[in-house]
């Protein structure tokens, strides 16, 4: 088939070059002037199954914008009109417990987990990876709070097992000792992996496959014929390849993936298709290691801020929070100062922050979310357009499996995993 994929994030990468391994004719359109250049940039490098739990219940709260509180999903402003609909469905999915969801969204990971350490060793690629991560425990109390859901990944059969916290530090030697630890979840397998570095290596994959890639351009309007679609096309630069009266012309296919993000609402909803995203930012930093002996192995997440910190080669990336109502791309305040405290509490002095040696990159990116908090992959109700999109902050955890799912949807195969908690059907999409 002719296939159209609609965002070029580390998702719809990995959905187009799973789609050309498949014979298909595929053709990737992207706004921005190359890949992995908005939700993929600098998010958080986590991979390992069962680090997005509920290991910590406040997270699950709401912090309204007079609140101190520093946990839970932060409103930058109150809510206007329609976005109250959504913060109620949010906050009533996210009241009780969410078996079914997390049950999915763990099994997705690992699944993906698979088929990234798969891609890797097929086309020998080379980006920063690395084994084991650890939740952190503080207390005893945290370490109580944890117990449910360490009990879940074990019912799945996820590698996951309570370690003391001398147990923690031997993995971890740089953990600081100043800090509180009462113990840690030990979570195995690949943990860590750069989310843009991988998509740019698999770009040039998809395109050995004779994947097509239109980059400074805008998809405004997807009509449907029969059969198919046409696609109508906006440059934002100019094409080297192309006259720019050519390059305004419709575009026919006989499939469309939407992989755009933040951007899928309004290009679905000009299709009659109400998608309930919302955008909420997460925020990360990272910075060059100062010291290889003071900084981590591999990753660790700490579960009352909801921080984690990973190593990426010689570098340090620091990832978390969740801000809604957020206008401006520049990172908040508040964000930062929860990532600065939570390198400060367990690897102080771990990477370059100032002098001449140091270079801080403070970043913050949308992540489109729904009201449940699973993504949603697979048919919508429009025959031929395909949805893989709404991963929240689990974007890259989930991309690689997501893609595969999909594509064997398209190509009428029996997907290796059911989606049932994350079709679009749940929404009437």
């Amino acid at each position: 088939m002719k296939i159209a994929v609609v965002g070029a994030g580390v998702v719809g990468i990995a959905c187009a070059h799973e789609l050309s391994q498949d014979g298909h004719e595929v053709t990737v359109f992207e706004r921005r002037s190359t890949v992995a250049e908005e939700a993929s940039f600098a998010s958080g490098a986590l991979i390992a199954p069962g680090w997005s739990a509920p290991w910590n219940p406040a997270a699950q709260k709401v912090g309204w914008p007079w609140s101190t509180a520093t946990d839970g999903l932060q409103l930058a402003r109150l809510p206007r009109g329609k976005e109250w609909s959504w913060l109620w469905q949010w906050r009533q999915a996210h009241q009780g417990p969410q078996h079914a969801v997390q049950e999915q969204i763990h099994r997705l990971m690992r699944y993906s987990q698979e088929r990234l350490q798969a891609i890797t060793d097929r086309h020998q690629l080379e980006h920063d990876r690395s084994h084991g991560m650890l939740v952190l425990l503080r207390t005893e109390r945290d370490a109580s709070l944890a117990q449910a859901t360490l009990q879940q990944l074990r019912d799945l059969g996820l590698p996951a097992k309570h370690i003391t916290a001398d147990e923690a530090r031997a993995l971890e030697p740089a953990l600081s000792t100043e800090t509180a630890l009462h113990g840690a979840i030990e979570l195995g397998g690949e943990a860590v992996a750069n989310c843009r570095e991988f998509a740019v290596l698999l770009r040039s994959q998809a395109q050995q496959s004779g994947c097509r890639f239109e980059f400074n351009t805008i998809v405004s309007r997807v009509d449907t014929l029969t059969p198919g679609f046409q696609l109508e096309l906006v440059r934002t630069a100019s094409h080297p390849n192309h006259h720019d009266e050519a390059a305004q012309q419709p575009q026919r296919f006989d499939a469309v993936v939407i992989c755009a993000g933040a951007a899928s609402a309004g290009l679905l909803g000009s299709m009659g298709l109400k998608v309930p995203l919302q955008t909420v930012r997460g925020h990360s930093l990272s910075a060059a290691v100062r010291e290889p002996m003071d900084a981590p192995q591999s990753a660790v997440f700490d579960a009352r801020l909801g921080v984690s910190i990973a190593r990426l080669g010689q570098r340090v990336r620091v990832a978390g929070g969740q801000e809604w109502g957020r206008g401006s791309n520049t990172p908040s305040k508040t964000g930062l100062r929860r990532l600065y405290r939570a390198l400060s509490d367990w690897f102080p002095g771990a990477v370059r922050l100032g002098g001449p040696a140091g270079n801080v990159q403070e970043w913050c990116g949308e992540q489109a979310t729904t009201p449940d908090g699973a993504p949603l992959i697979g048919p919508s109700r429009v025959p031929g357009l395909w949805l893989n999109l709404g991963h929240g902050p689990c974007g890259w955890s989930v991309a690689c499996g997501s893609a595969r799912l999909l594509a064997d949807q398209i190509s009428a195969r029996a997907p290796a995993l059911s989606l049932v908690q994350c079709s679009p059907q749940r929404y009437g999409i």
